[in-house]
């Protein structure tokens, strides 16, 4: 959703200011970052839950986070609905449960977020090298699974860029999302004009840069 029109400006968090708003939204992330950590689910698969909420727009970023969580929990047979229902006389019927062997722990936290989760594998070589034009697909929905992730923004759907960098192959996320495979294919930076992706822009100089997977793009023929 990134660079979509009228969802008002962005206003970045100034220095030395908690991103925490509320006290819970420190326990949403430990609680997103341990249940990831058993590995029911991806990341890709956490973007897709998150992106297809219903009440997406109405929802603040934490809630967001929480709102996937519960959906992936059950979704992954992790829990059952009945295990995210609180009442103020009753705990959930999950709170007895031993915690799951693969949950991240607090101590464990730093060294396994600051070791990474590296994306790049094996695959084929590139279609494009640096300095070549190219331009993105006409159809932004995923082309793997109807209605499915996909990281080729809409604003720029049909339009003409330069690859700047080749990567190598990384994990697919329109196939990842959906328990289809990692199906790596080439990964490249690409460069548009930011004048060609929107009719009004501060500074027509502006250049925009987009990671964008081999089969979002096509060759230039102009």
């Amino acid at each position: 959703m990134g660079g979509r029109s009228g969802d008002g400006a962005v206003v970045p968090t100034p220095d030395g200011i908690s991103p925490y708003d509320a006290p819970w939204h420190r326990k949403a992330l430990g609680l997103t970052l341990a249940a990831g950590a058993i590995g029911a689910w991806t990341i890709d698969a956490a973007r897709h839950a998150r992106e297809t909420l219903p009440d997406y727009a109405a929802l603040s970023y934490y809630e967001k986070w929480i709102a996937a969580l519960a959906d992936l929990l059950v979704a992954g047979g992790v829990l059952g609905p009945a295990d995210l229902v609180q009442t103020a006389d009753a705990p959930p019927a999950a709170a007895a449960a031993a915690l799951h062997p693969k949950a991240l722990r607090a101590e464990a936290v730093g060294k396994i977020l600051g070791k990474g989760s590296p994306y790049d594998r094996a695959g084929p070589a590139p279609d494009y090298q640096p300095g070549q034009r190219v331009r993105t697909r006409t159809d932004a929905a995923s082309a793997v699974a109807a209605g499915g992730h996909t990281r080729l923004p809409l604003y720029a759907v049909g339009k003409v860029g330069r690859v700047l960098l080749s990567h190598g192959c990384h994990v697919f996320p329109d196939s990842n999302a959906h328990g289809l495979g990692e199906a790596a294919e080439p990964l490249y930076t690409v460069a548009f004009d930011a004048a060609d992706l929107w009719d009004t822009v501060e500074n027509p100089a502006d250049e925009v840069t987009l990671d964008l997977w081999q089969s979002y793009l096509v060759p230039d023929a102009g």
